[in-house]
């Protein structure tokens, strides 16, 4: 699947991702039963990969802007 996006609807997603990743690990942290645990953890592991992909597409195309 292939997304398009501009870059001011790049870093509103980029925002509320890394928002909802820093309250993802607080639920981790606060988590008792080890089952939802880790099934938060495999949840993290998946946005951790959409981040890096994101960020790592809004810093090419920032450079390529610059150029």
């Amino acid at each position: 699947m292939e997304l398009t996006l501009s870059a001011s609807e790049t870093e509103l997603l980029l925002e509320i991702l890394e928002e909802h990743h820093r309250e993802l690990l607080r639920e981790i942290s606060r988590a008792e039963h080890h089952a939802f645990k880790s099934a938060l953890k495999g949840k993290e592991k998946v946005l951790e990969r959409l981040l890096e992909k994101l960020e790592a597409r809004s810093s090419a195309e920032t450079l390529l802007r610059s150029a």
